[in-house]
């Protein structure tokens, strides 16, 4: 099995659709090629990527806050000379200036399926703020390593916030469960 980054970065041909245009990176520390290499650095290695900026959720794009409930401010890469805006800082959403910085946004979060990590509701709040921009995103797939049984209650729409932002049950958001009133 290949994570779809080692897929991206394997497949010229999948990569063709992002030439000329600014690409953008939301990614964690887990974010990673089959060789361990961070993301951000693999698609900065590829001639043909136009790495525009880089997004980090709670814990920072390469794990520079790994304790809960710290924010992170926003910064310029020093490596790659590009914007890192925190989606765990100021905001929780990317502002209209943020989204402004790019033409498609890849995500590669690694994320175990359960509705209480904020990853998933960065994931949709960047897909909300995409829609309303017209812009494009690229979820590049990573298995849940936790495996597919669903569990819980789906969350009911009185109780959303930042650590339950939609009507997931409590693990196994990948996929959906039916549920009779």
């Amino acid at each position: 099995m290949k994570f779809g980054i080692d897929r991206l970065l394997a497949e010229h041909r999948l990569r063709a659709p992002l030439m000329r245009r600014r690409v953008a990176l939301l990614a964690h520390p887990a974010s990673v090629t089959a060789d361990l290499t961070h993301t951000l650095d693999a698609l900065a290695a590829c001639a043909d990527v136009k790495l525009a900026a880089a997004f980090g959720p709670q814990h920072g794009l390469r794990g520079e806050k790994q304790d809960n409930m710290i924010e992170s401010p926003d910064f310029t890469d020093p490596v790659h000379g590009i914007p890192v805006f925190s989606l765990y800082g100021e905001v929780r959403r990317p502002t209209d200036a943020m989204m402004d910085t790019f033409d498609v946004i890849l995500v590669d979060l690694q994320d175990l399926g359960c509705r209480i990590y904020t990853f998933i509701t960065t994931l949709r709040y960047v897909l909300e703020a995409a829609a309303k921009h017209r812009k494009t995103v690229w979820v590049l797939d990573r298995p849940n390593p936790v495996g597919r049984p669903v569990e819980g209650l789906t969350l009911r729409a009185a109780w959303q916030s930042f650590v339950g932002a939609g009507a997931l049950p409590m693990r196994g958001a990948g996929r959906m469960v039916r549920q009779d009133p």
